[in-house]
């Protein structure tokens, strides 16, 4: 049974792992948590190791393996009467576990419109509900541009993307061109060629040889926020 920081530090570990190769550093998991200070994160490392969810690779740094999973409830913390305790959410709550937001790395701008330069390494961490998230590894970038519109996607949204190279035509995806430029387009498989698609009237349709297009994940969701 885990607390909900032990749950909260396995997941992110678990995420960046399958995002990036690589477990993030002890800096990240800090900024990633909200915790004040590196110590914590040890403790909860070492509880989460003492449990069997996680292990160490000796002499390898930043090396944190997720051993396995949890598949059952875990306690919450709470103060009572000054003192420390745990309590155990109860089993009608196993749904709110599997909802609560989950951290993905923001990778920066992609272009909605004309393709730009290809986007960056992990800016900053987003929390993100997981009900826009399907199995495996997803990160977010932010959209550039006004070219799918017309498919609901506007300038300034957050688009989640799972990460992956397979589509079917007519899918969403984050579409890296001459290994160079990336965009977010409807895609096209036509014999040797691909056609990158935009959701306006505005812009045309780019054809390219099949050589010259890398897909790097499709389109689960969209977070937008309305604030000035």
């Amino acid at each position: 049974m885990l607390t909900r920081k032990q749950h909260e530090l396995l997941m992110f570990i678990h995420h960046h792992l399958e995002t990036t190769g690589f477990s993030p550093s002890f800096d990240e998991m800090k900024d990633g948590l909200d915790l004040r200070s590196k110590s914590g994160v040890h403790r909860l490392i070492t509880a989460l190791e003492e449990r069997g969810f996680l292990r160490r690779r000796a002499h390898r740094a930043r090396a944190l393996e997720v051993v396995r999973l949890p598949t059952q409830k875990f306690a919450a913390d709470r103060q009572t009467n000054s003192t420390q305790s745990m309590r155990t959410i109860e089993p009608f709550a196993d749904s709110f576990v599997d909802r609560r937001p989950l951290k993905i790395p923001l990778l920066g701008n992609i272009a909605a419109g004309n393709p730009k330069e290809a986007i960056g390494e992990t800016t900053s961490y987003i929390d993100v509900p997981s009900d826009l998230l399907h199995s495996g590894p997803h990160y977010a970038v932010k959209v550039s541009g006004d070219s799918m519109c017309d498919a609901g996607i506007l300038d300034g949204d957050i688009a989640i993307i799972r990460l992956g190279s397979n589509f079917d035509n007519g899918d969403i995806v984050v579409a890296l061109v001459d290994k160079a430029e990336a965009t977010l387009k409807k895609i096209r498989k036509r014999g040797n060629s691909i056609a990158l698609e935009p959701c306006n009237p505005l812009y045309e349709t780019k054809i390219f040889g099949a050589d010259r297009v890398e897909v790097q994940g499709m389109l689960s969701g969209l977070i937008r926020s309305y604030r000035k």
